[in-house]
């Protein structure tokens, strides 16, 4: 199959949540022998106009990144590459809208990755990209009720959540130095004091607790776990690689996912399927109450009392190391959905 990835920004150009997403499918494309050619604005030195890099050929459209620029000549560009099929991301809407537009006056057909809306975007080009588009693919449920506000039809989005490596997660060695683990950029939205405050409040029970991530808040949060007498037991171990970050999920006992805003959890979702409880605070612009909404092994909060006493509910639930529940996530599995999409369109 020659599928085109039309995104005007890569990786290359800066990595986003987005980004990281689409070209992670992309590289699964290539492996399984597809012909997956990326139509982009230039990250690469010279003039040559298609850069090849992990099986995937990088088509330049325009050398300066220009939604509406790149939305004009994309039309004659997928003329040119002649996939099978399109797989577009949302955001900017506009190159997006083209690639739609492109397959319902004849060319090939086209589906729509939605991961989130970005503040600058064209709120009217959104909802006619949502209403046009014969296919969106989301990740959570969340997302794809936004994206049912906008006028697209319940059976024209799906949902195909963010993947993870099982047999990276079996393979990995266990380390059990924490009992409590929180993992994310410490950014403003990342709510790590919730998950302080719970700690603190449970000061007199034994626990050793670690902190994933790095950002601005870093430092300010160091201060507040020394205010709250709780610096001892609590590690900020910064950004660790995801092979560090699986064995110390392994190990843990419980998860806490707290971030204000997060469209898809996937930090939490690589600590389930490394047999983490996972605790959850419910927040309007996050989608992490989906993981464990329904699951034995996981509990929603809504203050830091609230998760304090969920700790201590499942202080005596069974450590595991692996969860076969979250076998589903698997990248195989979630790439076949999106190949059942592309055939369901080509065939249409």
């Amino acid at each position: 199959m020659r599928v085109a990835v039309v995104s005007l920004f890569t990786p290359q150009h800066g990595e986003t949540p987005a980004r990281t997403r689409t070209h992670r499918t992309a590289v699964d494309l290539a492996a399984q022998g597809h012909d997956v050619v990326w139509l982009c604005a230039r990250w690469w030195g010279g003039s040559v106009q298609t850069f090849e890099l992990n099986g995937i050929a990088y088509r330049a459209v325009l050398d300066e990144p220009s939604p509406a620029t790149f939305a004009a000549r994309l039309p004659a560009e997928l003329r040119a590459v002649a996939p099978d099929v399109v797989h577009a991301i949302n955001t900017p809407p506009l190159p997006a809208l083209a690639a739609v537009l492109t397959g319902q006056l004849g060319g090939p057909p086209a589906l729509v990755d939605w991961w989130r809306e970005h503040p600058a975007d064209s709120r009217a080009v959104a909802r006619l990209l949502a209403q046009r588009a014969p296919v969106v693919t989301t990740p959570t449920q969340t997302t794809k009720t936004r994206i049912r506000e906008h006028g697209a039809a319940d059976a024209a989005v799906d949902v195909v959540p963010e993947r993870i490596d099982v047999d990276r997660i079996g393979g990995a060695p266990v380390d059990d130095r924490f009992d409590a683990v929180y993992s994310r950029r410490l950014d403003r939205h990342a709510g790590v004091e919730t998950f302080l405050l719970a700690l603190a409040e449970r000061r007199r029970d034994d626990w050793t607790a670690a902190v994933i991530g790095d950002g601005p808040e870093r430092d300010r949060l160091e201060v507040a776990a020394a205010d709250l007498r709780i610096d001892d037991r609590v590690t900020f171990l910064g950004d660790r690689p995801l092979d560090e970050r699986v064995a110390i999920f392994r190990g843990a006992h419980t998860f806490t996912q707290t971030a204000a805003r997060e469209p898809f959890a996937t930090e939490l979702l690589w600590a389930l399927a490394c047999g983490c409880i996972g605790l959850v605070e419910y927040q309007t612009e996050s989608s992490a109450h989906e993981l464990v909404e329904g699951r034995e092994r996981g509990r929603l909060v809504t203050s830091p009392a609230e998760l304090a006493d969920a700790m201590e509910a499942v202080a005596g639930a069974e450590r595991l190391s692996v969860d076969p529940a979250f076998e589903s996530y698997d990248g195989a599995v979630v790439l076949e959905q999106y190949l059942d999409w592309y055939r369901s369109l080509i065939e249409t």
